[in-house]
């Protein structure tokens, strides 16, 4: 889908629905490495993107806050692993810090997906909102983007060692959402 597949993909990302950047990016930027993209453009279009998918969650956050997502956080909260309370702390983090928290927020894995709905919430001016997702968003798009450009130029070097780390990186990966759901369920 060229270009217009990076704003699709990305945009579904930021809309709450999880299909991660962190393969669609890098992706993206392996094939300008090949010259189907170029570089600056795979990470403008993921920006766009994300501000698109943003609007979404930020959309349903702004509109449906306490008729929507509370109601559903208190009712299947603990099947996805929020609590209200968290939800709470969220708001109350926006409200001191709003700028810094969305900007900042932009290059968090996990973080970056979700922010846009308390700040829905946070009632946080739109066009502040758009600018600061855009500038966190492109950043994050063009580091993604970047890695996959350069793990492209030198798969063939790079190949060898990545293939003796996948062990590790599949035990490292289980224990990291083992580790986070134990703590979720504790609490």
């Amino acid at each position: 889908m060229g270009y217009p597949g990076i704003v699709l993909t990305m945009a579904i990302e930021s809309a709450l629905i999880p299909l991660p950047s962190e393969i669609i990016m890098p992706f993206s930027g392996f094939l300008a490495s090949v010259g189907k993209f170029d570089l600056n453009l795979v990470a403008l279009m993921g920006a766009i993107g994300n501000v698109t998918g943003s609007l979404v969650a930020y959309g349903i956050g702004y509109y449906g806050h306490e008729k929507l997502v509370r109601r559903f956080i208190r009712k299947f909260g603990k099947w996805i692993l929020v609590s209200e309370k968290e939800l709470d702390e969220t708001e109350k983090l926006l409200n001191k810090y709003n700028g810094l928290v969305v900007l900042g927020s932009r290059v968090i894995p996990g973080v970056r997906t979700v922010i846009s709905l308390p700040c829905g919430f946070a009632k946080l001016p739109l066009g502040r909102f758009i600018a600061l997702t855009f500038i966190g968003s492109l950043i994050w798009s063009y580091l993604l983007a970047w890695i996959g450009f350069t793990l492209g130029q030198n798969w063939q070097a790079l190949g060898p060692y990545f293939h003796k780390l996948d062990a590790v990186i599949v035990v490292l990966i289980i224990g990291a959402i083992g580790f986070y759901i134990y703590h979720k369920i504790k609490k």
